[in-house]
């Protein structure tokens, strides 16, 4: 039977032979992934069953980049009770002070995740791990309990929709305006418990950091799995990073989609998420002076060093608007110790930039960027739910990091090329 790149990854990983959508499998884990929010919940739930050790030391990670640096008493409970439970199991991959970024941008970096892998996480981003050819999904607290556990978990083979990008890109045009456009597309839920698997000549030509960006995103079309094919680029990225002996992986040429999308970019703007739904996407140039109050650059979605670079270089020699508060966070400390050395921080801070640690931070409305009540913000971020940043009556919108810097600039949210 011809695969799709779910049904290939599954099966390395089962025993059962992984046939059609729906059916029911159960696979040992690659990773299993908790942070400061979910973790505490799993840790009650691993006392509740009895476990007296995780299954491997080495492959389980504990992430605390929600609310950290901690913000309250309450955060710093919830941070204490994840870092007692990890020095009592002696989990290698316990992240909080230092050496902590924001999970999905860390895990990659630090060689920990790669091609073919099955990645579960207490957090819906997981799925960004399918930037590398691994079969990376969110899970419940409880589930992920069960999988620190045992290091298996069951999954419902998923039916895939195969989305062919073609054309000629724009240069202000990014990973993250494709998948915005994509979401416009076939709506929050239109990838409601599907694999996305990414083809085409864009796709074949894009870089890493751009497929985690969109295969981050994939949730916010419903979708179990965003995947990419792991090629040549992924097993170059992945050497680099440490990760041992990654592997090319491709579906079938015959494989069953459930649908096919086929988009053109050639031509296509800037693409920007309105209230209160990421469905909800025009075209940069259709949104008409849109001021904003705060702008956001960061986020697991796009707070990479290639982000950093696409904004800064809008930003060099400007200003921020007076009247925007633009906070830039940079996902990782490597990542912060490189875009210092590249000069970066220097021109976001001459420019009037807010610059922080590495911290999921006003992403969730935890802290570091909360909006008032009336407050409009246009983030680099992958939600824009009512009250996601704050007050129920603020407003955000997201954007790529080249439409951040142009609208903290103009001080409303403008294309990148009338800056």
């Amino acid at each position: 039977m011809a695969k799709t790149l779910a049904q290939k990854i599954l099966q390395r990983h089962s025993l059962d032979e992984v046939g059609t959508a729906g059916q029911i499998v159960c696979c040992k884990t690659s990773m299993v992934l908790a942070n400061d929010i979910t973790a505490p919940l799993a840790i009650d739930s691993f006392r509740k069953m009895g476990a007296g050790k995780v299954f491997d030391r080495q492959k389980v990670a504990l992430v605390c980049d929600h609310f950290t640096p901690n913000k309250d008493i309450d955060s710093a409970e919830q941070v204490k009770k994840v870092r007692e439970f990890a020095r009592e199991m002696g989990i290698v991959h316990y992240y909080e002070g230092g050496n902590v970024g924001v999970e999905h941008a860390l895990l990659p970096e630090l060689g920990m995740v790669g091609p073919g892998d099955i990645v579960v996480g207490a957090d819906s981003h997981t799925c960004t791990y399918g930037g590398l050819g691994a079969f990376a999904t969110g899970m419940g607290s409880t589930d992920i309990a069960a999988a620190m556990a045992l290091g298996e978990t069951w999954f419902k083979v998923p039916e895939t929709i195969k989305v062919n990008i073609i054309g000629n890109l724009d240069k202000y045009t990014t990973p993250k305006d494709l998948i915005l456009y994509l979401i416009g597309i076939i709506g929050v839920d239109g990838a409601l418990y599907r694999a996305l698997e990414f083809t085409g000549s864009i796709v074949d030509e894009m870089e890493i950091e751009g497929r985690m960006t969109m295969a981050n995103m994939a949730i916010e079309a419903g979708g179990k799995a965003g995947l990419f094919p792991a090629d040549d680029k992924t097993v170059a990225y992945c050497l680099e990073k440490g990760f041992e002996n990654p592997e090319k992986i491709f579906s079938d040429d015959g494989a069953l989609y459930c649908r096919e999308v086929k988009i053109d970019v050639t031509g296509m703007s800037p693409q920007v998420a309105c209230p209160h739904l990421p469905d909800n996407v025009k075209a940069v140039d259709e949104l008409e002076r849109v001021k904003v109050d705060q702008v956001v650059l960061g986020s697991c979605t796009n707070g990479r060093i290639t982000d950093l670079r696409q904004a800064a270089e809008i930003l060099k020699g400007r200003k921020v608007n007076r009247d925007v508060r633009f906070i830039v966070l940079p996902a990782t400390p490597k990542i912060f110790e490189q875009a210092l050395e590249e000069g970066l921080i220097n021109i976001f801070i001459k420019a009037g930039a807010i610059v922080g640690p590495p911290t999921c931070g006003p992403c969730l409305g935890g802290h570091m960027g909360i909006l008032a009540s009336g407050e409009r913000c246009l983030a680099t971020t992958n939600r824009n739910f009512k009250g996601r940043m704050g007050s129920l009556d603020s407003e955000v919108y997201l954007g790529s990091p080249m439409v951040a810097a142009a609208t903290a600039i103009a001080g409303e949210i403008i294309h990148p090329g009338k800056v």
